[in-house]
């Protein structure tokens, strides 16, 4: 059951931050849902090294998924353009 949930909540967080970081048109459904679980993982890892903790539940997990997904995109963008936007 916790695997669904992560699914649902890294694709919410994986397509807010393709829509903040104008990546929405050129991924899909399943690219946002990797992004958000992969951000997730980065932001899990980023967050608490720099000792900001957003406490626990799935809204403490967007958010951390979101910022993780928002700053993958970001390091995508730098290898893909040549620049962050």
């Amino acid at each position: 059951m916790n695997f669904l949930i992560y699914l649902i909540v890294g694709g919410i967080a994986g397509w807010l931050a393709s829509i903040v970081m104008r990546r929405d048109g050129s991924q899909g459904v399943i690219l946002n849902i990797v992004v958000g679980i992969i951000g997730g993982f980065l932001g899990g890892w980023l967050l608490p090294a720099l000792g900001l903790g957003l406490g626990g539940g799935w809204i403490g997990f967007l958010v951390t998924a979101f910022i993780g997904a928002v700053v993958l995109l970001l390091i995508v963008n730098l290898f893909t353009r040549g620049r962050a936007r």
